[in-house]
């Protein structure tokens, strides 16, 4: 009578069975496919300063504009404001785009292309990174560091780090 070998004594079978688990976390990790079905939606008040006698005064906008979609598609505005301390911010409202992995919000020298091409549409030269996107939805502040020199960014981009593409952009307009 002829015996039955099991294949989980074969060690081909182990090596493959190992190689494909880590494969399948490496590859959830990186591409983090469940984002596709969360939304994020964040709700940041317009932020207001106090003027020097204590009384609330509205931001003034320095630039603003519409988004485009690149990569993913995306709506809403930003604009660049001036609070009554002298601290800028960069506001995202009515933000809506897709989730992802390594999303940031980029202020860019770029001029922004139409196109789904994410990273041919969009070059990524002179930036600053403002930070990670809070939410794929909403309103959103991003505080803009002190010494940057407005003159010499002309865009924004929602950035994904992770794959080098736009995610969806806009040429700011001066007040």
């Amino acid at each position: 009578m002829g015996r039955v070998r099991s294949t989980l004594g074969r060690p081909w079978f182990l090596t493959v069975l190992c190689t494909g688990v880590v494969l399948a976390g490496v590859g959830l990790y990186w591409f983090q496919p469940w984002k596709l079905w969360v939304d994020e939606t964040v709700r940041d008040p317009l932020p207001v300063a106090a003027a020097g006698n204590g009384a609330r005064v509205e931001p003034k906008e320095l630039a603003n504009g519409k988004l485009i979609s690149h990569e993913h598609e995306t709506s809403g505005s930003v604009r660049i404001l001036r609070l009554a301390d002298g601290t800028r911010v960069l506001r995202l409202t009515d933000l809506e785009t897709s989730n992802g992995p390594a999303l940031r919000v980029w202020l860019s020298d770029a001029e922004v292309k139409p196109g789904k091409d994410g990273w041919h549409v969009f070059d990524d030269g002179r930036h600053v990174s403002l930070g990670e996107l809070k939410g794929n939805k909403g309103d959103q502040n991003y505080p803009l560091p002190a010494d940057v020199d407005l003159d010499k960014y002309r865009s924004v981009t929602l950035w994904c780090d992770r794959f080098d593409v736009s995610f969806g952009a806009t040429e700011l307009t001066r007040a």
